[in-house]
């Protein structure tokens, strides 16, 4: 894809746009871009599966059901998403996570999971 930010990846190259279909990113810019604002730290580009949807709803977040209040679609398999950091994580721990795209995946999700574990997850 373009590029549209001067952040980095994880492996310290331009963040690369995640998704514009459905529009994802912190800022709805397509990008998984970080800031203060982001108290989930939303940076990792996922292609999220059916398996990893009903574990984030299990888990109090439901990113499956449409919310046109918050101009939000909802998500369906094969979708990609900026996905909390926290949330890959525990997705990892539980054996869901979703396959992610390491040019689109902010160089923060780094403090949060190691290179060769997001390496391992890497669609690419």
């Amino acid at each position: 894809m373009y590029k549209v930010t001067e952040a980095k990846n994880v492996l310290g190259e331009t963040l690369q746009v995640c998704s514009l279909s459905p529009k994802t990113g912190f800022y709805r810019d397509g990008c998984c871009e970080t800031g203060p604002q982001d108290m989930g730290v939303h940076v990792v580009c996922a292609e999220v599966t059916a398996e990893f949807l009903a574990f984030t709803k299990s888990q109090g977040n439901d990113l499956s059901t449409p919310a046109p209040m918050y101009n939000f679609p909802g998500l369906k398999e094969g979708d990609r998403w900026c996905l909390c950091a926290s949330r890959w994580k525990e997705a990892i721990e539980a054996g869901v996570a979703p396959p992610i795209v390491l040019e689109a995946t902010h160089e923060a999700a780094l403090k949060y999971v190691a290179l060769e574990v997001l390496q391992e997850h890497s669609l690419s």
